[in-house]
């Protein structure tokens, strides 16, 4: 399509293009006011752990495979607490506590280096994580053993290496970029119905246009 046709349409039908735009951006205002605001709150939690000793009995030994196994159980406690047990658990006891959340809607993610294991967590509420994560503490100190028989029925020795302060946690990515997606929609949305008026307007207004069908322009009547 030529630059003449389009600027053409975008001249004729400014009207119809706009119309899609003013209402996607109506309703994308709330939005983009609230961009500012934070997607919640998280935190961090760093860590280590280890098998008790009190409960598997040791020969004397140079201890290096005591470094091993303690990374293999923070190993085995990334998978842990990514799951749904962990999180049933850590709802149970934060109830126990005085808060009270449906464990489905506790998301954690975790991942650990070596004998460092580390827990993302994030909650709408800074007061309420707080506590959630004082539930998660003592899950991870108090109730591995029932799900590791490696760890000889006692709990692992877990030890808190850093408990970041609870922080406000930036919008999603999408959440971000929404507003501008659906106002860019509303363009693209506004454009194609100017097309189409264009390509169903009966009404022929440039001498091109006559001429694209066949007929020879003898002359023309200026506007003024």
């Amino acid at each position: 399509m030529e630059l003449a046709i389009v600027w053409a349409i975008v001249r004729r039908w400014w009207w119809l293009i706009l119309i899609p735009i003013v209402i996607t951006a109506a309703l994308a205002l709330p939005d983009l006011l609230r961009r500012g605001e934070s997607g919640g709150f998280s935190t961090l939690l760093s860590y280590t752990a280890a098998q008790s000793m009190d409960a598997i009995p040791r020969t004397d030994g140079d201890y290096q495979d005591i470094w091993r196994a303690s990374e293999l159980t923070v190993d085995a406690f990334t998978d842990w607490v990514r799951g749904s047990a962990f999180a049933t658990e850590v709802a149970q006891v934060s109830a126990e506590n005085g808060y009270a959340f449906d464990a489905a809607a506790l998301a954690v993610s975790a991942d650990n280096e070596g004998v460092v294991g580390r827990l993302y967590l994030s909650w709408p509420n800074a007061d309420q994580l707080t506590l959630i994560t004082d539930a998660v503490i003592t899950v991870l100190e108090t109730r591995s053993q029932a799900y590791f028989g490696q760890l000889g029925g006692a709990p692992a020795a877990v030890t808190i290496l850093h408990r970041a302060p609870v922080s406000a946690a930036p919008p999603p990515l999408m959440n971000r970029f929404d507003a501008l997606l659906r106002i860019g929609i509303g363009v693209i949305v506004g454009l194609g119905l100017a097309v189409l008026a264009y390509a169903f307007d009966p009404i022929l207004r440039r001498r091109d246009e006559v001429e694209r069908l066949g007929f020879k322009v003898v002359g023309s009547i200026p506007k003024r």
